[in-house]
């Protein structure tokens, strides 16, 4: 069989482990259960963490700046655009804050192309529902028919591969439902702009010269059924500042993307079991109120090569390179998805009245320093040393 991998979705999360797993030497084959190839969304902001994953597949100064615009986290800012807690614009700033804007699509075709060159075999159009995970010491595992050393679940939010080895884990809706659209044109600040109000959140985010990111993230009934999501979206928010209005105005109707916000409380009891490792929203599905969902999908799948296919392709044990894994991987997750859940609470996901007057006041009283230093913590990731082999 020699070291052969099955990754099981051709997302963000899916391409990196099969790039990161095919720089090391691997056999990998990726399963797509959608017929065509791409990616679904508008833009994304890529923190410097992101980033720095991305480098690791293997990619330079000049395939970051083909994805999008360079930027930075400009702050907070209620409904009708006043500073709730605005970071001052100075290097230190930029450093600890950096973004690039990208449009989705750029990022997934970059990481398809490079999976390509990395002889990686990508097969579309094939659902897959059950695995046997084997034994890392032991049977191999099985997928689709498909014998392999290592199956990585990538299969997003709504996992198959989830729901056949923990199916206790289940996703649960948020209460929220998110609008994403690109707009052409340059709109807003140079800088990512947040607005917060009652149980709702704008972000206008430039992912090029001439082209503007925005989502509009707000409290809705699930399963809404919506005639038309433009319209609805501006009279969700026709109250907001000119900013969030104007970005609107721009947008054509067939560009507006909307959909409910699932996440996984806890995520699974761990990353690995058998001969199956879970990667990206697959494992720790969180909210997106901190923005982390692309990073962490980057950071796992830049991880898997250099904990698991590094030092296995080295003569290591698989077992306890998966273990290494989900030792590193599974504490920063959980931290990341229990913080996504706080600034929730204090910012999309409070109600009105009284709540926006209190939670702004005492807002407007934190140093930035304080939020740099919480910056650092989320977004200060490195990718770690190979692992050494255990024999």
């Amino acid at each position: 069989m020699g070291d052969s991998a099955v990754v099981v979705g051709a997302g963000i999360a899916g391409l990196a482990s099969a790039i990161a797993l095919a720089r090391t030497g691997w056999r990998v084959t990726v399963l797509e259960r959608s017929a065509d190839l791409g990616e679904v969304g508008a833009g994304l902001a890529m923190s410097r963490n992101a980033v720095a994953a991305f480098r690791g597949l293997g990619f330079d100064d000049d395939d970051v700046a083909a994805l999008g615009y360079p930027t930075w986290a400009g702050g907070t800012y209620d409904l009708h655009g006043r500073p709730i807690l605005a970071l001052p614009d100075t290097p230190a700033t930029r450093a600890t804050v950096s973004l690039v804007g990208v449009h989705r699509h750029r990022l997934h075709a970059a990481l398809h192309r490079r999976a390509l060159d990395s002889g990686v075999a990508i097969i579309t159009g094939v659902p897959v529902a059950a695995v046997d995970p084997g034994a890392p010491q032991g049977a191999s595992a099985v997928v689709d028919g498909r014998e392999a050393e290592l199956v990585v679940g990538a299969d997003g939010i709504r996992s198959a591969m989830r729901a056949a080895v923990f199916p206790d884990a289940r996703p649960v809706y948020s209460g929220f439902s998110s609008w994403r659209a690109i707009a052409p044109g340059a709109f807003g600040d140079t800088a990512l702009r947040q607005y917060w109000g009652p149980r709702a959140e704008f972000g206008i985010l430039r992912v090029s010269d001439d082209e503007t990111y925005w989502y509009g993230y707000v409290a809705m009934p699930q399963h809404t059924v919506l005639d038309d999501e433009l319209t609805a979206a501006k009279a969700g928010f026709a109250r907001w500042t000119p900013a969030v209005r104007e970005v609107m105005d721009a947008t054509p109707p067939d560009a507006v993307l909307r959909h409910e916000v699932d996440h996984l409380p806890g995520g699974v009891p761990r990353y690995t079991t058998g001969r199956v490792v879970l990667v990206g929203d697959a494992a720790h599905g969180t909210l997106p109120t901190m923005g982390q969902g692309a990073a962490t999908a980057l950071e796992d799948g830049l991880c898997l090569g250099l904990l698991v296919g590094e030092p296995v392709r080295a003569g290591g044990r698989l077992g306890p390179a998966l273990a290494g894994f989900d030792a590193a991987r599974r504490p920063r997750c959980r931290a990341l998805a229990r913080a996504s859940v706080a600034s929730g609470r204090i910012g999309a996901h409070l109600g009105g009245g009284w709540r926006q007057t209190g939670r702004n006041a005492l807002m407007r009283l934190t140093p930035a320093t304080a939020v740099l230093r919480g910056a650092r913590a989320a977004m200060g990731w490195t990718p770690p040393e190979p692992a050494a082999p255990v024999r």
